[in-house]
């Protein structure tokens, strides 16, 4: 039976190059955030690409969770890249149940100053942070048991020990070779919004190299980045250390 693991993060947080990670490993498949168009259709948001988003996925929320949960898997492993923001509140998350979950944070100053590279404007909807402390909640009570929970930062500066100490906490094998070293270039599995938000992680063939530097923030986005730090800490706290 195959092993379904869904990684829960925010945008702007290593999660393409996590997941590049992930799918070099030669008993492993992964989904690239699956619920993008049912989001887009629910909200109404304007992203790049929107158009063939709608056209390349489903925008049920129903449909989505049944091939999430249902669709037969060839690997051993399936690895879902998901974004916190992509689910609305209120849904159940039961369909779940019998995923391993996992948790990726980065510090909200960082994802700020990421995000506003690629887009325009920025709110706490939009950067998932808020919501994933949500969720992290939420499928605490559901599973009976906290995710696990790995910092960027953390994989970054440690990506052997932290990616180890990730798959020993699975309950899988670390394939160390494979999971840190991949080749260039777009993938198929990749969402058709490559284009506009992957160009590094298609250039890159491992993780990148940790910048501690913190970045400068105007006054508007420097208080979404400290309103967010109480959801972003809380979960720190709980991250596996390398």
């Amino acid at each position: 039976m195959t092993v379904r693991i869904a990684m829960w993060s925010g945008p702007r947080n290593i999660s393409t190059a996590l997941m590049r990670s992930w799918e070099n490993r030669n008993d492993c498949s992964v989904v690239d955030e699956p619920f993008y168009a049912a989001y887009l259709a629910d909200t109404g948001l304007n992203h790049p690409c929107r158009e063939q988003i709608l056209l390349t996925q489903t925008t049920d929320y129903a449909k989505v969770i049944e091939e999430l949960t249902c669709n037969p898997v060839s690997a051993p492993l399936q690895y879902q890249k998901q974004m916190t923001h992509h689910i609305p509140r209120g849904m159940s998350m039961k369909w779940s149940a019998t995923f391993k979950h996992c948790f990726l944070i980065r510090d909200p100053a960082q994802v700020i100053a990421s995000y506003l590279q690629k887009m325009p404007s920025i709110d706490e909807e939009a950067i998932g942070i808020s919501r994933q402390a949500e969720l992290f909640e939420q499928i605490t009570g559901i599973c009976g048991n906290p995710p696990v929970v790995i910092d960027s930062n953390d994989v970054l500066q440690k990506p052997t020990q932290v990616l180890k100490n990730l798959c020993r906490k699975l309950g899988i094998e670390f394939p160390e070779q494979q999971m840190l070293n991949w080749p260039t270039g777009r993938r198929s599995s990749d969402g058709i919004w490559a284009s506009h938000w992957y160009q590094k992680v298609e250039q890159s063939t491992g993780f990148g190299q940790y910048a501690p530097a913190q970045p400068a923030l105007d006054e508007e986005h420097l208080a979404l980045a400290e309103a967010m730090q109480v959801h972003y800490r809380k979960l720190w706290e709980l991250r596996i250390r390398p």
